[in-house]
């Protein structure tokens, strides 16, 4: 029903640009025609003295002229073309005329109505003002109904609903939600008790970890209405546009009672509050317009607000305060319990092979959303299909964790050999110093093919969930961030621009140890963070540099020890890259066997 009158909508929008195109095209046909007959009529002018002269000696046959026109078309005696004139006074000129006949010159004088075909041109161009000023206000005025096209999910739709069974990797936050689902089924159990209903519950958390499904999934199994909108949906160049949509909104939730309102992005609009002019007062204003709709629930009215955002730090606080977001729920990254389960509800619509142990992709895939291992199952779905195998096997699906993380493998660019050596050295080095760092996780696969933007890469085994970082293991990744970098100093004696990223990378990791977690014995555990220049003076006039230098010193030390443990190691180092360059993959197996050699 919904989608119905979306397309209702559309198609009223569609027509009305067609109408106004069409009118453009029809007033630009008119003007072309007018331009033309003009040009063609400048060739016949008379000039006025001219035509007056040709009177005076009775050349003049026929005059002929139209109603509320001061051009006029004259027939010479003798000449078989009319030719035009612009009289500037008409009344003198039918005076003269009248004047020449009067004594005895035979001029036949002809008035005649304007033609309609010619003045459809006029016509047009006058009303074509009114018709942008009423296709300004119809668009206005859609603009300002847009509260009308929050997405309702009502009882046309609760076949295909989302149920709590569909959503996995989150147990404890199904059941926090379950109490908001009592709420809107039963609400008389908790008024009876003294219980207010909760107005508002945010979820915060990763992009792609189900905070839209499990919004839908509530009102599937309260079984209520399910109005959804964006954030940016409600923003407008046009001031006040934000806070009208925002009255309907809450105006159609009224009527539907119970039901549920979900804000996707609400960071869109529920941003800090500023003193600033322009769009930050239209954002200012629709957030106010949003508090006090928030506010202005009855105690009879069993509407609930979800709202979803990936940025909770840059809500407003009177958003967040009880009696409007009462709670919020951080919705994690699942952990390899809820990663299987994910795996097993996205794959049962999919052919996988019984050779494929989904337990083992679980552990192979820690630290990825629920949304990321939907897209490689489809990926993997899509790669069996062009393989032609009878099921998905475990080379689609490691081809797919491939390509999602790293990007598509390019067997066809071509590169020079010494381009090919260096890219060799600088995998083989990441490799090999991560072999000798104990908090490093283990070589999953090495390649110099290619994939994405990347010349080549090294995959490591993701099959630990971390919830904690240690000083060691920050310092020991960026020892193996590095350990390109220092085998491409060591065996070539040069550096290339391959390493872009991983100093990036690492720059970013010594950063956050210094600034962010605290993890500088000479500064101490103090956050350095989105401070303003004044505020981090007062830890001392060169604090700026002692930070720097820090890390500074993190990185230079990380990159002394990927040297060291390449020069200790030097023969692991060349052997890797040989077999790089003669096979161009080492998997996790052949690449254990060099250790145990």
């Amino acid at each position: 029903m919904s989608n119905k009158k979306n397309n209702k909508e559309k198609q009223k929008v569609i027509i009305l640009v067609a109408l106004i195109v069409v009118l453009i095209a029809v007033m630009a046909v008119g003007i072309y025609f007018m331009l033309q007959e003009k040009s063609k009529e400048d060739e016949k002018i008379l000039a006025y003295t001219d035509l007056i002269k040709n009177l005076s000696y009775g050349n003049v046959e026929k005059v002929e002229m139209k109603t509320g026109s001061t051009t006029v078309k004259v027939k010479m005696k003798g000449e078989e073309e009319e030719k035009t004139a612009i009289v500037p006074n008409i009344e003198s000129f039918i005076g003269l005329v009248q004047t020449k006949v009067a004594e005895g010159n035979e001029i036949e004088l002809i008035q005649k109505q304007k033609s309609v075909a010619s003045q459809i041109p006029g016509i047009i161009i006058s009303f074509l003002p009114t018709a942008i000023m009423l296709a300004l206000f119809v668009m206005i005025f859609k603009m300002q109904g847009l509260g009308e096209k929050g997405k309702v999910y009502d009882d046309t739709e609760r076949k295909t609903r989302v149920k709590f069974d569909d959503v996995a990797g989150l147990e404890e936050e199904k059941e926090e939600m379950i109490e908001i689902v009592e709420f809107l089924k039963k609400p008389e159990k908790f008024t009876k008790m003294g219980a207010r209903i909760p107005k508002g519950v945010l979820l915060y958390g990763k992009p792609g970890t189900g905070k839209t499904l499990i919004a839908k999934a509530i009102a599937g199994e309260a079984d209520v209405p399910f109005i959804s909108m964006s954030g940016s949906e409600f923003i407008e160049m046009f001031a006040g546009l934000g806070a009208s949509r925002v009255r309907k909104l809450f105006e159609k939730a009224r009527k539907l009672s119970p039901c549920i309102v979900f804000i996707d992005e609400i960071d869109a609009i529920g941003s800090r509050r500023t003193s600033n002019s322009g769009a930050e007062t239209e954002n200012n204003q629709t957030l106010n317009q949003l508090l006090v709709e928030m506010d202005g629930f009855g105690s009879e009215e069993t509407i609930i607000v979800l709202a979803a955002t990936n940025r909770p730090e840059m809500l407003d606080k009177a958003l967040l305060r009880p009696g409007r977001f009462d709670r919020r729920i951080t919705i994690p990254v699942p952990d390899l319990n809820g990663r299987l389960d994910i795996l097993k509800i996205h794959s049962k619509d999919k052919k996988i092979s019984e050779e494929v142990n989904l337990e083992s992709i679980a552990e192979d895939t820690a630290g990825f959303t629920g949304a990321e291992l939907e897209n490689i199952l489809n990926e993997a779905a899509i790669i069996a299909t062009k393989n032609k195998h009878d099921d998905i096997e475990n080379s689609d699906i490691e081809e797919a964790v491939k390509k999602v993380t790293v990007g598509l493998e390019k067997h066809t660019r071509k590169y020079s050999d010494r381009d090919k050596k260096l890219t060799a050295y600088h995998e083989a080095g990441h490799a090999v110093v991560s072999r000798y760092l104990p908090t490093q996780t283990d070589v999953k696969e090495i390649s110099i093919i290619p994939r994405g933007v990347a010349g080549g890469y090294t995959m490591y085994k993701s099959d630990e969930d971390k919830y904690y970082i240690s000083k060691t293991e920050m310092q020991e990744k960026l020892i193996a961030l590095l350990g390109g970098r220092a085998a491409e100093k060591l065996v070539l004696d040069d550096i290339s621009t391959g390493a872009s990223n991983d100093i990036e990378v690492a720059t970013g990791i010594a950063r956050d140890m210094v600034t962010k977690y605290g993890m500088s014995d000479s500064l101490g555990p103090i956050d350095f963070r989105g401070k303003e220049p004044y505020e981090i003076q007062m830890f001392g006039e060169d604090i700026g540099d002692k930070i720097g230098l820090e890390v500074k010193t993190l990185i230079d030390t990380a990159y002394s020890d990927a040297i060291t443990i390449l020069q200790q190691h030097r023969d692991k180092l060349d052997l890797i890259a040989k077999t790089l360059l003669e096979k161009e993959k080492i998997n996790e197996q052949d690449f254990k066997k060099f250790f145990s050699e």
